[in-house]
C-alpha cells in the first residue's frame, strides 16, 4: 500500500491519538529489538501499517523500519542480500527460492488470502480482451514473473481452457499497470486492490475475470518470510513480531480501520477506499491451507519437486 513510505514503529503518531496498547514485552528481552521489514504497495500490508501506527510493535519492545520493494521477487532479494530481516511477498517467490535451494526460507506470519474481486485481470472496454478466452497470446502486465500475479492468471486461464503458454508477461509496478493498459502498452493487466478500483476511476479499465475464482478461490496470496538463520537465532523477536501482527490483523476485520490507511499510504481518495474490495487478512500460518501454493506451482512446472510447507513454518505465537 505504501510505496515510497518508510515508517518506524517507535515514535510514530498513533491512530486515535493515544497509545493504550500497554507494554507486553521488554525490548531488552528480545535478541534483536530493531529489525527491518521489506513491504510492497499492496493492501495486504494494511495490518502491518496498523501495527506500526497503533504502537503494537513498540508495545512488544520491537522497533520496525520498513523498506519498500517493487515486487515480491525484489522483496525476497532484499532478504537474501541481508538488507532486511523479514520480507513481505506473495508466496510464489519464497517457494521458488526454496525449491532451487537458494534460501532457507522460514515463514513467520501469514498476510492474506484472495477475497472475491480483490485480484482481477483488467482491460479497456472495446479493446482486444473482452473475456478470459481472449487472453491467449496477449501481452499481460504483471509486477514480475513467478509471483502471485502470473500464478493466479495462469490458473484462471487453465480453468477456462485457455492456453497461457504463449502469453507475453510485461513487468510494471502495480501503480503503473492501469496506465499501461489504457495506453495500449499491454492488452490486459493483473491488479489487486486498491489499484483495481483506482484504475477503474482514473483509466476506465474494466474487470475481465476475478482471479480468486475456480481453483484459486480463497487462495493464500502473501505472507512474511525470513531466513532460517534469523528465526533460529531470534525466536523471541520473531514471536514479538507475530503477536503484534496477530493483534493488528484481528482489528483489520473492521474496514473502518483500514480505509484511512488506504487514503494515507496508497494515496487514494476516500470514495475509492470505501469501494475497494478487501483481501482476507490473516496472520496465523496454517500448513494445510498454505500447501495449496507449492502444489499449484508444481502443477505449472514452476517448481519441479514437492515442498512440505509444514517444515517451513516457525512456531506460532499466541496473542499476549
Amino acid at each position: 500500500m505504501a510505496g515510497g513510505v518508510a515508517l518506524t514503529a517507535s515514535g510514530c503518531g498513533l491512530l486515535g491519538g493515544s497509545d493504550d496498547s500497554g507494554s507486553t514485552s521488554s525490548g531488552s528481552a528480545l535478541e534483536k529489538p530493531k529489525i527491518k521489514v521489506s513491504i510492497m504497495p499492496t493492501i495486504d500490508v494494511a495490518p502491518f501499517h496498523l501495527a506500526v501506527q497503533n504502537g503494537y510493535f513498540k508495545a512488544e519492545g520491537l522497533e520496525v523500519e520498513t523498506v519498500d520493494a517493487a515486487s515480491g521477487d525484489a522483496s525476497l532479494q532484499k532478504l537474501q542480500a541481508g538488507e532486511v530481516d523479514i520480507a513481505y511477498s506473495s508466496y510464489t517467490p519464497f517457494f521458488i527460492a526454496k525449491s532451487k535451494g537458494n534460501a532457507d526460507i522460514k515463514f513467520v506470519s501469514d498476510a492474506s488470502s484472495a477475497g472475491p474481486k480483490s485480484t482481477e485481470i483488467v482491460a479497456m472496454p472495446g479493446g482486444a480482451v473482452k473475456t478470459v478466452h481472449d487472453l491467449a497470446g496477449k501481452k499481460i502486465a504483471i509486477t514480475a514473473q513467478n509471483t502471485i500475479c502470473d500464478t493466479l492468471t495462469k490458473s484462471v486461464m487453465r480453468d477456462n481452457g485457455v492456453d497461457f503458454t504463449k502469453v507475453t508477461w510485461v513487468p510494471f509496478p502495480f501503480p503503473q499497470i492501469g496506465g499501461a493498459v489504457k495506453r495500449g502498452d499491454v492488452d490486459a493487466g493483473f491488479l489487486t486492490e486498491p489499484f483495481i478500483t483506482g484504475s477503474a476511476k482514473t483509466n476506465g479499465t474494466v474487470p475481465i475475470i476475478d482471479t480468486a475464482s475456480g481453483a484459486t478461490q480463497d487462495f493464500p496470496t502473501a505472507g512474511y518470510g525470513s531466513l532460517g538463520k534469523f528465526t533460529s537465532a531470534n525466536p523471541k523477536t520473531v514471536a514479538a513480531f507475530q503477536r503484534a501482527m496477530l493483534r493488528a490483523t484481528k482489528e483489520s476485520a473492521d474496514r473502518s480501520k483500514i480505509e484511512p490507511l488506504m487514503v494515507q499510504f496508497s494515496k487514494v481518495d476516500q470514495a475509492t477506499a470505501s469501494l475497494t474490495a478487501l483481501l482476507t487478512f490473516q496472520s496465523t500460518l496454517d500448513a494445510r491451507r498454505l500447501q495449496r501454493v507449492p502444489d499449484l506451482l508444481q502443477q505449472f512446472g514452476t517448481i519441479t519437486s514437492k515442498i512440505d510447507v509444514a517444515s517451513m513454518i516457525v512456531p506460532q505465537a499466541s496473542a499476549s
